[in-house]
């Protein structure tokens, strides 16, 4: 019987065509669009009628067609979705780099250190979220600072090589610790009883909160962190002098096995060299001090231990007194110490050095550039 209705484009695969229209119709979950196009290319090449796909694939004859004649003017790149006509660009790159210069070089008519979206808008003509899409496009963000020390120490490369060494390959038969005081901790109670977090609301705290009654209401946590497994040896103090960080190494003695030396990675606090704690090191020669360089507190362990503390216990934490604030701070540790985890130190002292040299590299161009 012969074919009645309107003629259709011969349509022809060769092998690397069908190959991958097969491949597209494969697709699970992605491009589905793109998978329906191949599966309609596919029947019209087996001879099937614009009809008869359409019905296969609950489709119209007439979006059958279309994919027909598109395959078969240009091919698998007609699959493809072209642009679609739209609202006219408003937004030249004129504007943009008004925007741009203005963020990095001009100073807001307020006076103020830094741009807000508003100002800018108000500035060049366009809208804030023409602002915010221009500066999210070039990643300025005029909102934020970054905060940077570096090290004046004379001796920072030799600490440095020294601490990285402890942590990339401890010596054989030795305990490497992480020392630290977490000083002046206070102990706060809220000005009013903290709201529970529901749905749609999180929990509610006031910002105001009462101190204990005697004043006196802080602890310091001495701690040492195993860089080998986690663990972490803690002792509470309501002072932080020399007596209590001795008190704190002669617990230190106590817990590893006498037959490990001790490596104590530690920063320079007066604390640490005083002549009472020289005294006790000479007594004590298994004990070897490593000192981190002064103002890099990042390359100690245990400041990470601290911040896992800080987020987890202390920041939304509510005690009336010491002995709670206390209680709360072992029990936390408890729980650290039945299942440690220790943090990986990855990178090399000369990576670190590295890092440092690039960052001041660009430093020293901004400050060029700036003219200061």
């Amino acid at each position: 019987m012969a074919r009645t209705g309107r003629p259709t484009a011969k349509l022809e695969l060769s092998d690397d065509e069908r190959e991958t229209l097969q491949r597209w119709a494969r697709r699970p979950k992605s491009a589905q669009a793109l998978a329906l196009r191949a599966k309609i290319v596919l029947a019209c090449a087996e001879g099937a009628t614009n009809k008869a796909v359409a019905t296969e694939f609950s489709v119209t004859p007439q979006m059958v067609g279309k994919w027909r004649a598109r395959f078969v003017a240009d091919r698998l790149a007609g699959l493809s979705d072209e642009d679609r006509p739209g609202r006219p660009r408003t937004i030249t790159d004129a504007h943009v780099e008004q925007v741009v210069i203005a963020t990095l070089e001009q100073a807001p008519p307020d006076e103020g250190t830094h741009w807000s979206t508003r100002m800018m808008a108000a500035r060049t003509g366009l809208t804030q979220t023409a602002v915010s899409r221009i500066w999210r496009a070039f990643e300025l963000k005029p909102h934020k600072v970054d905060y940077w020390k570096l090290s004046t120490d004379p001796h920072f490369v030799d600490k440095l090589y020294d601490v990285v060494g402890l942590y990339l390959d401890p010596p054989e038969r030795a305990v490497v610790l992480c020392v630290d005081e977490k000083s002046q901790v206070q102990a706060l109670d809220r000005s009013a009883p903290v709201l529970p977090m529901m749905p749609a609301n999180p929990q509610r705290q006031t910002h105001t909160y009462i101190r204990p009654v005697d004043q006196r209401g802080t602890t310091s946590l001495f701690a040492a962190l195993d860089v080998a497994n986690g663990h972490v040896h803690a002792s509470l103090q309501r002072r932080h002098r020399a007596t209590e960080f001795r008190e704190f190494l002669a617990q230190l003695d106590r817990d590893v096995p006498a037959e490990h030396d001790v490596h104590l990675i530690l920063d320079n606090y007066a604390t640490h060299k005083t002549p009472e704690i020289r005294r006790w090191l000479a007594r004590h020669p298994r004990f070897h001090l490593h000192f981190t360089p002064t103002s890099s507190s990042w390359l100690n362990l245990v400041e990470r231990l601290f911040a896992e503390l800080t987020t987890r216990m202390l920041r939304r934490g509510v005690h009336r007194n010491v002995a709670e604030l206390e209680a709360d701070i072992r029990t936390w540790i408890k729980h650290w110490n039945d299942d440690p985890k220790p943090y990986v130190w990855t990178k090399t002292a000369e990576q670190i050095l590295d890092s440092i040299g690039a960052y001041c590299q660009r430093l020293l161009k901004l400050t060029n550039d700036s003219g200061n």
